[in-house]
């Protein structure tokens, strides 16, 4: 481990994670289920998302640009459809909320579909959509984002890297496989951070203002990220932020505050679930398909399936410790010392 670098137990780490959101304004309630995920998040090996954006998260609630202590509200629609209002709170506690209504409802009439809007960063998708299939939920997830993905042929970004998760229930509470993927080839906090630390990024990160593939990661910032299989991508994007700003009635990416910055503008970005018991479809066939189906998968030397990874890199870190820059510590225990 390098100078510049500590490693911290999981039972330290979700301490810091607890009291940098605490110490920073976000009230208790609301801090829990978030505190989890991004600790859930950097256990995966997901570096770059869960620390690096909690100091974010923090100072967004010391400058106001999100509300800490809001209290999310759901709306029942029908007995399978809901809408939850973040208030200008984080994306966490309105998901949290709305799911406690969500699960049920799909367990008793097999789907049911809950659109958050007036929402914050949702961080890692998967961390929600993984949490709907250990109730034995099949789960799709969508979340919008700030722009940074041109369309194909233009230069001008109008949706953000918009990922989407699908997960599949396993037996006893576990999850048989998770898909969590963006819009854009990489995620864009990989160009962010290579544009911090000086380092070039491969060609087919990201394109220049004018469209064209660069390996200045600053060029890419200034331009936009290349959206995944070209064409392709870009779909994935527009779906996702129909789902997002569309339908759940949230803020298409041109409209939102930034990610970042403290510019005084509410994000406002949106998440759409929709959840399904498989039992109720498949006529008793799901758990025996999807056993077959993944044994197809990892029967094959060098083959696995989506998420095993970050189930892997669990088991690993919750033994090693999750690495963490010295720097970053300081600050996230500067929130939490306030």
């Amino acid at each position: 481990m390098a100078a510049d670098r500590i490693k911290l137990t999981p039972k330290a780490a979700r301490k810091l994670i607890l009291s940098a959101l605490t110490g920073a304004g976000t009230a208790p309630a609301n801090a829990t289920y978030f505190t989890e995920a991004i600790l859930d998040t950097e256990l995966s090996g997901l570096e770059g998302h869960g620390f690096y954006w909690l100091q974010f998260y923090c100072a967004h609630v010391k400058s106001g640009k999100v509300d800490g202590k809001a209290r999310p509200s759901v709306q029942k629609l029908s007995p399978v459809a809901f809408r939850v209002d973040a208030r200008r709170g984080f994306a966490h506690p309105a998901i949290e909320k709305g799911f406690a209504k969500l699960i049920p409802a799909a367990q008793r009439y097999g789907i049911a579909g809950m659109a958050v809007h007036n929402s914050y960063n949702s961080a890692t998708l998967g961390f929600h959509t993984g949490t709907l299939a250990r109730h034995g939920l099949v789960a799709f997830g969508f979340t919008n984002a700030m722009p940074v993905i041109a369309p194909v042929g233009g230069s001008k970004p109008v949706i953000g890297t918009n990922p989407l998760s699908f997960a599949v229930p396993g037996r006893k509470g576990k999850i048989a496989f998770l898909i969590d993927q963006s819009s854009s080839a990489v995620a864009w906090t990989a160009v962010k951070r290579a544009a911090e630390e000086g380092r070039a990024i491969p060609l087919g990160w990201a394109l220049d203002k004018d469209g064209q593939p660069t390996t200045d990661p600053k060029r890419g910032l200034a331009g936009s990220m290349a959206p995944a299989g070209g064409y392709k991508g870009f779909g994935q994007g527009l779906i996702v932020e129909v789902m997002c700003a569309a339908l759940a009635g949230a803020l298409r990416g041109p409209e939102m505050g930034s990610f970042m910055e403290n510019d005084g503008r509410p994000i406002g970005c949106g998440q759409f679930f929709i959840a399904l018991a498989p039992d109720r479809f498949s006529g008793g066939q799901f758990a025996r398909q999807v056993t077959a189906l993944a044994q197809s998968i990892t029967a094959q030397k060098g083959a696995r399936l989506p998420n095993a990874r970050r189930a892997a890199n669990h088991k690993r870190l919750a033994k090693a410790g999750l690495p963490i820059e010295r720097s970053l510590y300081e600050r996230l225990k500067s929130f939490a010392a306030r």
